[in-house]
């Protein structure tokens, strides 16, 4: 059990950590650009087949792709720079400017990658006005200039705000058809609530409720699940859906989804770096909240609760600050650098210094996470060292991205419920007519 206060108002930014060398981009295209003439006839294509453009691997390898990005420019353009998801240095951002093909509109970028990649990307293009070119406000300036990908149709919500963001997968990557709506499906309901937060310093903190279809006069305790970072994962991903589906196909039994809102930036920072009153929060008034309401279990066992980014890190230290609530920390992305500077990755040594608790982790994160990998390769080792035989660890071939955590997500809850024992519960009642 964790009890020792973490450290007060720690810096938070991660510590800065060399990149790897091993570099993906190709010096040549991935596909055939237009020659003299043809620049009509090329972006049709790409409107028919849409961005980037997935191509065979130059080197012959059947398990890589060359993957070009495309910008159509107009006579203003001075420079475009693309952006996917952890694949880019913010120490180097001219290694993503994009080429402009001569004597055409077409800007092209190409990465070789193994193809079971998947990731979100942003265009940021310069049509001209700002500072000088390469400068630090020159980075600033562009990185306001934010462009969606026109020719691709794919796209998630974006965190807080803003345009959706476009995203693309390779052949062999994770395919999210699990959160797609299924009108056959038995559905649950969701509401809204605003929940007591004593501890958190009075007032309420938004929580969203999944309650899942059940027959009628079922009275057994239900698994329940903890999701943080409420207000994106329903309201913008419909994390609902996905909880249908898996439960409709008996790969989850019945399940009582809570999802506390973060509120800001400033208050998700405050909250999810191992606040223990947060943590208490969820175990003494979030899960009370819910037994008033629903037939939800008391079994640690049964219970997850799960978080990305520094909602993994509020996840692992909440599990081990109430392991008598929580017996599941499903993380992904975990932020365990925390804090930089002297006392970095805290938990981790709280974590090697402590007892063993009986809590079940299972920890995923992507392979381009080049800041947050040192820090996740160490807790492994540490979990290992410590006892927790039962940890599960594994990468994924991805960034730190929404697009990975759906069905990082769903793997894991199904993985830690049925090592639970939880079963597949009662079937769910038929669909509303």
């Amino acid at each position: 059990m964790i009890t020792c206060t973490p450290p007060q108002d720690a810096p938070r930014r991660p510590p800065r950590v060399p990149r790897p060398e091993e570099l993906t981009r190709l010096t040549e295209p991935g596909c055939r650009l237009p020659g003299p003439g043809e620049t009509e006839a090329f972006w049709a294509e790409v409107r028919r087949g849409g961005g980037p453009v997935v191509s065979e691997d130059p080197r012959g390898e059947a398990d890589h792709r060359a993957v070009t990005f495309l910008w159509r420019g107009t006579g203003t353009t001075r420079a475009v720079q693309v952006l996917p998801n952890k694949l880019g240095d913010p120490r180097a951002p001219e290694d993503n400017l994009m080429e402009r093909h001569p004597g055409s509109d077409v800007w092209h970028w190409t990465l070789r990658l193994r193809h079971d990649w998947r990731g979100t990307y942003d265009f940021y293009v310069d049509e001209g006005g700002g500072p000088e070119a390469g400068t630090p406000e020159y980075w600033r300036w562009l990185r306001a200039r934010r462009r969606p990908d026109p020719f691709n149709p794919r796209a998630l919500p974006r965190r807080w705000s803003g345009d959706p963001v476009s995203y693309t997968e390779l052949p062999a990557a994770p395919r999210a058809t699990d959160w797609e709506p299924r009108p056959d499906v038995p559905r649950g309901r969701v509401a809204a609530h605003d929940v007591p937060a004593r501890t958190l310093g009075g007032g309420s903190r938004r929580v969203w409720l999944y309650e899942p279809p059940l027959p009628v006069g079922h009275t057994a305790g239900l698994p329940v699940l903890v999701l943080l970072d409420g207000e994106h994962w329903q309201p913008e991903l419909g994390v609902a859906h996905l909880l249908d589906n898996l439960i409709a196909q008996g790969r989850l039994p019945p399940i009582v989804a809570l999802l506390p809102e973060s509120v800001d930036t400033g208050t998700r920072w405050a909250d999810m770096t191992c606040r223990q009153d947060f943590a208490t929060f969820l175990a003494e008034e979030l899960l009370p909240w819910a037994a008033g309401r629903l037939p939800v279990t008391d079994d640690p066992a049964r219970t997850v609760v799960a978080g990305q980014s520094l909602g993994g890190l509020c996840a692992a230290h909440t599990a081990l600050s109430v392991p008598g609530r929580f017996g599941n920390a499903l993380v992904q992305s975990g932020s365990f650098w925390w804090p930089d500077g002297p006392e970095a990755e805290w938990l981790t040594g709280q974590i090697a210094r402590g007892p063993r608790v009986p809590v079940r982790f299972r920890l995923s994160f992507g392979e381009q996470e080049w800041v947050a990998l040192p820090a996740a390769r160490r807790l492994r080792d540490t979990l290992a060292a410590a006892g927790y035989a039962d940890a599960s660890y594994h990468e994924f071939n991805g960034g730190h991205d929404y697009l990975c955590w759906r069905t990082e997500l769903a793997d894991g809850l199904v993985d830690l419920l049925s090592r639970a024992g939880a079963g597949a519960g009662p079937q769910p009642a038929a669909p509303e007519a």
